[in-house]
Parts: structure tokens; sequence; C-alpha cells
């Protein structure tokens, strides 16, 4: 009857309670998932699970030992969550940015002329002839997080993005080939740049070092990124730490303009 009862107390605020976190565990495990620390979430929900269970059982003894466990471990959680734990701070703060951006886009208070504007069509254009020639490629696209401290790892450039010029970059016999470039507002601001390689995600062997680093880039900014494989010409395109799937170069046009809009 008592339980009944506490049902019936049951509010609105309880109920936005109940979303909002099924809302984070959500996130979090969205953010986790395909990495090693999936299965050290699985092993925490599984103990705070275990936790509850024995508070409502009155087991006393279990449950000090797991409520101390789980009051300490906060400390432990911060150092090997911290990979997502960032990730996720960066994609709340770029979800704002990104709101007020529109807002005061729509208020004229930023340019609305479409000269800085990437040349995604030549990208695509020089990725596709590279693809053929089975010519390695690495691009990073700039969006709200800057990446000046990757820039710095490589050759600063500032130089106008032209098909011609992304296709020379990443000529075999160029001393500008080996690594990534970063494009921002249609300029190439550096080349031979160093990405983090994400060595966690399984990720197929005929994949290498490219698409680990593309991984890792974009996992850990909002940046996007496009490889092109030396070994089959293959072209891939990457957000959020994810391959993401597309069926031919105009959509993949589409996809990028998008994403960077």
């Amino acid at each position: 009857m008592e339980i009944f009862n506490d049902l019936l107390k049951f509010t609105v605020v309880d109920v936005i309670d109940v979303i909002l976190v099924a809302l984070l565990l959500y996130y979090v495990y969205k953010l986790v998932k395909g990495t090693v620390a999936i299965n050290i979430f699985i092993g925490i929900i599984i103990i705070y699970l275990v936790w509850r269970l024995t508070d409502f059982l009155n087991m006393e003894l279990l449950t000090g030992i797991f409520g101390g466990f789980m009051k300490v471990g906060i400390i432990a959680l911060i150092v090997v969550f911290q990979p997502e734990i960032r990730k996720f701070l960066l994609m709340v703060g770029s979800t704002n940015f990104n709101r007020r951006r529109k807002f005061l886009k729509q208020l004229k208070f930023l340019k609305t002329e479409t000269n800085d504007e990437t040349d995604i069509h030549a990208v695509i254009s020089a990725c596709s002839k590279m693809s053929m020639s089975k010519t390695g490629a690495l691009i990073v696209f700039e969006r709200n997080n800057n990446l000046d401290f990757l820039s710095s790892s490589g050759d600063e450039m500032n130089i106008k993005v032209t098909q011609p010029i992304i296709e020379s970059i990443f000529f075999k016999n160029s001393p500008l080939h080996d690594g990534a470039i970063i494009v921002n507002n249609n300029i190439v601001k550096a080349t031979r740049v160093i990405l983090p390689v994400n060595n966690e995600k399984h990720v197929p062997q005929r994949f290498g070092l490219r698409h680990r680093a593309a991984i890792g880039v974009t996992e850990k900014t909002d940046a996007l990124a496009l490889v092109v494989s030396e070994e089959t010409g293959h072209i891939s395109y990457f957000k959020d730490g994810e391959f993401v799937v597309f069926e031919d170069t105009k959509q993949l046009n589409a996809m990028i303009t998008e994403d960077l809009s």
C-alpha cells in the first residue's frame, strides 16, 4: 500500500528527472560505444545496480563495501574516462556555440557572405583523382574547435584551397605529402600535420594509420576528416570518430557542406 501511495506522488518533475537521466546515460553510452571504455562503463552500471539492490535488501555489510567503492571511485572514473569526458564537454560547448552563431547570423551581426566557405567540390574532385591513382591523402576540416595545437606540429601553409593545390600537396614525390592537412575557411592552414592516432577502436586491417588518425582527431575534436587510401584508393569520411557511409561523391559533397555549415 505504501509503494502504491508513492507511485501516486509521481509528479511531472519526476518524469523530467527520469527522462534527463535516460538521455544522459544514452549519450554516455554513445561516447564510449566501440571503445575499451564500454566494458568499464557496463561494469560500473552493474556495480551500481548491485549496490542499490543490497541497500534495498538491507544487506549492511555489502552496502557499506559497494557504497565506499562508489564514493572513492569517482576519482578513478575521471582518470579512466578522461578522453570521453573531454569529448562530452567539447560536444556540449560546440552545440551551444553553434546555436549562438546561428542566432547572431539571423540578426546579421556576422558576415553572411560565402566568400570564406570551403570549396568542397574542389577538395572532393582532388580526392576522386587521387583515388584513381591510389595517392594517399588525409584532409581535416576545422569547425568550432580551434586546431592550432595540431597545426603547430606541421608546416604553416596559408594558401587558398583549389584542386591542383590539394593534388600537388599529396603528390607522392612532394615533400609535403606525409601527414595531414588542415583546412579552414577555404584556406589550407598547415601541411605535414601529426594527428593523434586512435588505437582503441576496432578498425579493419585494410585500413591504416591515416584512418586511425582520422578517427582520433574527429573523436577528440569536432573536426571532420577525409581519407584516401593508398592501398585501395577508397575515399572514407569521418565524423565524431566514426565512419560515415555515403553512396557517391555527390552525396559526400552534400554531407560535408551541411556538416560545415
